[in-house]
């Protein structure tokens, strides 16, 4: 379990996420106008954890053939064979949920928008 969950972490970047994660903060306190409290600030962070999760394990799905052919890219999780398409498509799914949940947790017009958040983040990745 603890050895495909780093696979799973390796896959989609996790550090990459750690990362980004300043750049969301500044945004909520620029659109919360100062301090929004602890409860909006656990759930936009749990948001954008599933969000960007959600979108790098989709990109890593549907770059999947092409990763296996690239010298560069050949040695990821899914192209090694160290973790297979269905895993990696409920955890897609999983993290698509979760991002929903935070947005529900959030207020109804995040909500409203998931859906709209989920497919920029999945469009992106086929537009290579």
């Amino acid at each position: 379990m603890s050895n495909a969950l780093s696979k799973t972490l390796r896959m989609i970047k996790i550090e990459h996420t750690i990362f980004a994660m300043p750049f969301a903060l500044i945004s909520m306190l620029v659109a919360g106008d100062g301090r929004p409290g602890w409860r909006v600030f656990f759930w936009i962070v749990v948001a954008m954890i599933g969000a960007r999760s959600a979108a790098m394990a989709f990109n890593r799905l549907v770059d999947h053939y092409l990763d296996a052919r690239n010298p560069r890219t050949a040695e990821r999780e899914l192209p090694r064979g160290d973790l297979h398409r269905t895993p990696v498509w409920i955890f897609t799914l999983a993290m698509s949920a979760l991002l929903v949940v935070a947005a529900w947790q959030l207020n109804a017009l995040c909500l409203k928008l998931s859906p709209l958040a989920l497919a920029l983040v999945f469009f992106y990745s086929l537009t290579n």
